[in-house]
């Protein structure tokens, strides 16, 4: 269900980039992409922290949960306020005057994200994540169709804030509405400085990879100005987005699922390597492809006047599948409990990104993008053998079980490249019916030949029947889940009569 949800999300933020983009100027994207790079962290304090110690722990009461809520909210009041009264002084770094009141519109986001941390990560907790993934689709939806009608109405960015503050607010309702908790007074409780302790590191983490992440945006807009930014803004989400989506939506799954085993070596081994595979078959898949059909993709999503964009993003691509390999070992220090040595895993990553941007800056967006792809493919590694030191998890186990699924990309990549260029020659119109054209026989030759090649490696279909099994056991338990709420809400109506 949650890679249902992810991907559902994916399709809502392609159809909101394919209106927007022809709603909307880049410079409009531009101005909102400078705020959000600082409104974003300040949204995550408590959503990545607190989510993560409720769902971690063996045991957790009501009065630790209302503990939590009511922190989370206060510092949710404050940096709401600290940031409004930031927006003059945004103004005058960028040189844009209506920075200013666009951060004041975006600081609401802060306070209304806050509202609904501790009623997630307690559905987390639950495993109720089929609700989940129905609160988050409709609450994209409201966002995007939001956006889209004030788009047309003529609002230019105020359609991206105004959709911005109605994704936690539809957020927030849904996630009331289902669960059922309400929290009780402010009072002190035992245990909560431990809590707060694991979501400070958790929380430190986030900040270090968020500042890490949002680098680039700094370094564009102050570089090269609001349009230079609206065009790589575009090209990174469509970048980020299939693996963000991906591991977002797996991650507290995994964290779950990983922390009840973490006491059984081999169960762990054999869960975290059989997530790693699947996320790398997905990954590796959609670098591939979209390596080859990137610059007629941007095309046919954002129209004319884009191909800057479109660039760009042929630079990114290479950098989605180890991308998302790169996020699964944060499973790994979330489910053994080690917080601490994820944020000290984020210091290092930071620098070397940071250096790696710096060196790239010279030769403009295009260097930004190679940078990123550069800082994966150089980190991976290592970050998967840091991850793994306090179980004995060697870096050898992963390399045998996700190599393959690069091998095969690489393979299927490069026949499907010499399949279109020498032997199909099909119209190089730059018109939008034509990259259309080339982009669905592009993909349908590259996933034809990597699942042959997938075949071919593994010396037969085990992985895809992998899959399939997945599939089953995914509607198995949507079917279990939905068995178990319905007896739970039948005892529930008994015990009231």
């Amino acid at each position: 269900m949650t890679i249902f949800s992810g991907a559902a999300g994916l399709v809502i933020q392609l159809v909101a980039t394919v209106v927007l983009a022809r709603l909307l100027t880049p410079r409009d994207f531009g101005l909102v992409a400078m705020v959000t790079t600082f409104s974003l962290l300040l949204m995550n304090c408590g959503f990545n922290g607190i989510t993560e110690v409720v769902v971690q722990r063996e045991t957790m009461n009501r009065s630790e949960a209302s503990s939590l809520f009511w922190i989370n909210l206060g510092m949710g009041v404050l940096l709401t306020l600290a940031f409004a009264s930031t927006g003059s002084l945004l103004a005058r770094f960028y040189g844009e005057k209506p920075i200013a009141q666009i951060t004041a519109g975006m600081s609401l986001t802060v306070v209304l994200t806050s509202v609904s941390v501790v009623h997630l990560a307690l559905l987390k907790r639950a495993m109720r994540f089929s609700q989940l993934a129905i609160n988050d689709i409709v609450a994209r939806a409201i966002s995007v169709a939001l956006s889209g009608a004030l788009g047309c109405a003529g609002w230019g960015y105020w359609a991206l804030v105004a959709g911005a503050c109605a994704l936690p607010l539809s957020t927030a309702i849904g996630a009331w509405w289902l669960c059922s908790w309400m929290p009780g007074r402010p009072r002190r409780t035992a245990g909560t400085g431990s809590m707060l302790k694991f979501a400070m590191h958790t929380y430190g983490r986030f900040s270090v990879n968020y500042f890490t992440r949002n680098a680039d945006n700094f370094l564009v807009g102050w570089r090269f100005g609001a349009h230079s930014l609206g065009f790589y803004k575009k090209a990174y989400d469509l970048f980020a987005l299939p693996a963000s989506q991906l591991a977002s939506s797996t991650t507290m799954v995994a964290v779950s699922a990983l922390s009840r085993v973490r006491g059984d070596p081999s169960q762990y081994r054999r869960y975290l390597l059989g997530g790693m595979t699947v996320m790398t078959f997905v990954g590796m898949g959609l670098a591939a492809d979209l390596t080859l059909t990137g610059h007629d993709l941007i095309r046919v999503l954002l129209g004319p006047g884009w191909e800057s964009a479109g660039r760009i993003f042929t630079f990114f691509a290479p950098g989605i599948g180890v991308m998302t390999l790169y996020h699964t070992h944060g499973w790994i220090h979330l489910s053994i409990g080690r917080a601490d040595r994820w944020f000290l895993w984020g210091i290092v990553e930071c620098v070397t990104t940071c250096l790696l941007l710096i060196c790239g800056l010279g030769w403009g967006p295009q260097g930004i993008a190679v940078a990123w792809c550069l800082s994966f493919w150089m980190l991976t590694i290592p970050a998967m053998w840091y991850a793994g030191k306090p179980i004995d998890l060697g870096v050898t186990w992963i390399l045998q079980a996700v190599w393959r699924y690069f091998a095969a990309s690489l393979v299927a990549g490069f026949l499907s490249w010499q399949l279109m260029v020498r032997w199909i020659a099909l119209p190089n119109a730059q018109t939008t019916p034509y990259a259309a054209l080339r982009v669905l026989w592009m993909t349908i030759s590259f996933v034809v030949l990597y699942i042959g090649a997938i075949v071919l490696l593994h010396g037969g279909f085990a992985p895809m029947r992998h899959l399939l099994r997945l599939l089953r056991d995914m509607v198995s338990s949507s079917e279990d889940a939905r068995s178990t709420a319905e007896s739970r809400a039948a005892v529930g109506a008994a015990a009231r009569t």
